[in-house]
C-alpha cells in the first residue's frame, strides 16, 4: 500500500470539518415521501441506478487525481488503526471528493503533503509540463500520426505516454471493468423501472457505455435530452471545467496554425459526474413556463442574424426539477460551491449535431436555504435596508432557471479557440442573458413588476464573494467581472457600508455585457478574450469591503452532501 504524509493538522482538520466551518445539503433520506410514494419497481430501479453512479464516482477520482484511490485505501486503513487526523481527513476528502480542492476562500486544500492539482489532473501523465506537451504534438504531427493525436485531443480520452509520444485511450477503453460494472446496473434498473422511455434511454447509455464510439453516446443523450415526463432521474454528466492543459494550446500559434492544418480541434477533457433523483412534478411544471418564451428570448439575442440559434421555433428542450438521492463524481463534489442545475449536452457533444436537444436539471435540495438567520444577517451587514424587501431566496431559482436556458441561447459553437477563456465567456454570458432578459419576460408576462425588483437585487446582493478566485475558478472570476462590469455601469453603489442597486440600470448593463460577450463568442479570438477577461477581472476595493463582512457573517470553508437513501440503495457496494 503507498504511503502519504496528511498536509492538515488535527487543529486545522477539526475546524474545517465543524458544522461552522462545512456546511450540510440534506438529500432525501429513506423515509422522504418523494421515495415512499415511488412504485415498487421504481425504488428497484433507483438502487441499481445509486450504484451505478458510485461506479462513476470512482472513475472520475482517478480523472481527477492521479493518487485518489491510493490516499482513499491509505485513510481507510489508518482509520482501522485509529488514527484521529485520518478519520477527519476523509470527511474532507469525501466532500469534495478528491485529495484536492479550493475552498470558499480560494485557498487550495491539499489534504496529503507533495500531492497538488495538477493542470492536467488525472487525464495527462504527472509529470508532463505544457511545454513538453506542446513539443510532443509538434513532434507527432510532424510525423504524420494525425489520427493518434486527434484521440490526444478529444474530450473523451486518458493521456498517456507511449515511448517519447502520447497516446489518447477513451474513457470505455481505459476503464472497461468499471464502464461494463455500470452499464449492467443500468440494464438491471430498465428491467424494473415502470417508465418505457426513461427504460429505452438507460439500455442506450449501457450501450455507450460497453463500445467506444461517441455515436452511442450520441444516440442515448439525444434519448437524454427529450426526457420530460419520467419518474426517475439518472444522467452521467460530462463537463470540462477542470482541464486546464489542453487549453494552454491556444496560447501557441503555432501550434494552434498546425493542428487547424489537420483539421483538429482540441476539447477539454470531460470529467464525470453520476445523478440520481426522483422528479419532483409540482416543481417540474412551474420550471416549463419560460419554455414557450424561449424562441422569443433567440430572437432577442446580440448578433443573432451571425451565426446559428441553438434555439430553433421547435425549442428541443426538457427541464425537469430533482429532489436529489445521489450527486456523484464531478457533479456532486463540494469544492467551496457545488452546482444547481445543468443544462446537459455541451456544445462540443455529438448528439446536438443529430438533431438532438438539451435538457435542463435543477437540484432541488442543493438550493434550499437552511439557515434563515443566517441569511438575514448577511442582508444586515451587507444590503441598504430599504431594499431587503426585494430580497428573494426563489428569485435566485428564478434567475438559476434564466440562467441555464441561456447556455441553449446564442452562437451554436463550442468556441474551443477561446482556450482557458471558455467557460469563464460562456458563463459570464448565461449569466449576463439571464439577467439581461428580466424586462422581456417582464413584459411578456412570465414575472410581475414586484419579481423583476427581486429578481435583479437578490441577483446583485448575491453577487459579491467572500473572497479573490484564481483565473482557474470560472464560475466565480465570472462574478467578478459581472461585479465590475455593473459597478462602471452605475447598477449599484455603496453608499454607507452597504449594496444600494440602482434597479433600473441593471438590465442596461447587463444588455451591454452580454454584447461583448456574444462578439467574442461569434469572432473566437483568443487574444481578445483575452483582454476582455483581464479588464473586467478586477477586484475592487468595494468587493474588498463586502467580502470582509461576509467573511465576518459566514465562516463557512466547504460543504458536504447527506446522502442517507443513497446509502441505504448502495448497500453491498462501496469504493
Amino acid at each position: 500500500m503507498k504511503k502519504f504524509k496528511f498536509n492538515l493538522s488535527e487543529e486545522e482538520l477539526k475546524k474545517r470539518t465543524s458544522k461552522t466551518y462545512l456546511v450540510t445539503k440534506k438529500f432525501l433520506a429513506p423515509d422522504a415521501p418523494e421515495y415512499l410514494e415511488l412504485e415498487e419497481g421504481d425504488k428497484k430501479a433507483l438502487s441499481h441506478l445509486v450504484r451505478a453512479a458510485n461506479i462513476i464516482e470512482k472513475i472520475n477520482m482517478q480523472l481527477d487525481c492521479h493518487d485518489n484511490l491510493d490516499f482513499l485505501e491509505f485513510l481507510k486503513a489508518e482509520i482501522k488503526k485509529g488514527n484521529k487526523i485520518a478519520k477527519l481527513t476523509k470527511i474532507l476528502f469525501d466532500a469534495q471528493k478528491g485529495m484536492n480542492a479550493t475552498d470558499t476562500m480560494s485557498n487550495k486544500i491539499n489534504l496529503a503533503k507533495g500531492i497538488k492539482e495538477l493542470p492536467g489532473k488525472g487525464v495527462y501523465p504527472k509529470d508532463l509540463t505544457k511545454e513538453e506537451f506542446h513539443k510532443i504534438l509538434e513532434e507527432m504531427i510532424k510525423d504524420k500520426k494525425i489520427d493518434e493525436v486527434k484521440k490526444i485531443l478529444t474530450q473523451r480520452s486518458v493521456v498517456e505516454r507511449s515511448g517519447n509520444h502520447l497516446v489518447g485511450i477513451d474513457y470505455v477503453d481505459k476503464f472497461s471493468k468499471e464502464c461494463g460494472e455500470i452499464a449492467d446496473e443500468l440494464e438491471k434498473a430498465a428491467e424494473t423501472s415502470t417508465n418505457e422511455d426513461f427504460n429505452e434511454y438507460l439500455i442506450l447509455q449501457a450501450k455507450a457505455l460497453r463500445t467506444a464510439d461517441p455515436t452511442f453516446d450520441a444516440f442515448a443523450d439525444k434519448k437524454w435530452a427529450s426526457l420530460q415526463d419520467t419518474p426517475l432521474e439518472f444522467t452521467i454528466t460530462r463537463e470540462n471545467y477542470e482541464d486546464e492543459m489542453t487549453g494552454t494550446i491556444m496560447e501557441n500559434p503555432k501550434l494552434q496554425k498546425l493542428l487547424e492544418k489537420h483539421g483538429i480541434t482540441p476539447v477539454a477533457k470531460d470529467f464525470l459526474g453520476g445523478r440520481v433523483g426522483i422528479v419532483n412534478k409540482k416543481g417540474t411544471e412551474a420550471l416549463t413556463a419560460i419554455k414557450k418564451y424561449l424562441p422569443k428570448l433567440a430572437e432577442n439575442m446580440p448578433f443573432n442574424n451571425e451565426y446559428e440559434q441553438n434555439i430553433t421555433q421547435d425549442a428541443k428542450q426538457t427541464m425537469v426539477d430533482v429532489d436529489m438521492v445521489q450527486a456523484a463524481g464531478d457533479v456532486g463534489a463540494y469544492r467551496g460551491g457545488i452546482t444547481l442545475a445543468e443544462n446537459l449536452p455541451n456544445d462540443d457533444k455529438p448528439s446536438l449535431l443529430i438533431g438532438g436537444g438539451r435538457r435542463n436539471v435543477y437540484h432541488r435540495q442543493i438550493r434550499f436555504i437552511s439557515d434563515k438567520k443566517k441569511l438575514q444577517k448577511r442582508l444586515d451587514a451587507i444590503l441598504d435596508k430599504d431594499q431587503h424587501k426585494y430580497y428573494l431566496d426563489e428569485a435566485d431559482h428564478w434567475f438559476t432557471i434564466g440562467h441555464e436556458n441561456a447556455h441553449s441561447l446564442g452562437p451554436k459553437k463550442a468556441c474551443e479557440k477561446l482556450g482557458k477563456y471558455r467557460n469563464i465567456i460562456e458563463e459570464n454570458k448565461a449569466d449576463m442573458a439571464s439577467l439581461a432578459f428580466v424586462d422581456l419576460l417582464t413584459e411578456l408576462g412570465m414575472y410581475s413588476q414586484e419579481q423583476r425588483k427581486q429578481i435583479i437585487v437578490t441577483f446583485v446582493a448575491d453577487n459579491f464573494l467572500k473572497s479573490k478566485p484564481s483565473l482557474s475558478q470560472a464560475h466565480r472570476v465570472r462574478t467578478v467581472m459581472q461585479n465590475n462590469y455593473l459597478a462602471k455601469k452605475g447598477a449599484y453603489k455603496i453608499i454607507d457600508g452597504k449594496i444600494h442597486v440602482n434597479i433600473d440600470k441593471v438590465v442596461p448593463a447587463a444588455k451591454a455585457m452580454l454584447d461583448e460577450i456574444i462578439r467574442i463568442q461569434i469572432e473566437e479570438d483568443f487574444n481578445k478574450a483575452d483582454k476582455y477577461v483581464k479588464e473586467n477581472f478586477v477586484w475592487s476595493d468595494n468587493m474588498e469591503f463586502i467580502a470582509k463582512k461576509l467573511q465576518k457573517v459566514n465562516k463557512s470553508l466547504n460543504g458536504r452532501l447527506a446522502t442517507k437513501l443513497a446509502d441505504k440503495l448502495a448497500k453491498g457496494y462501496s469504493l
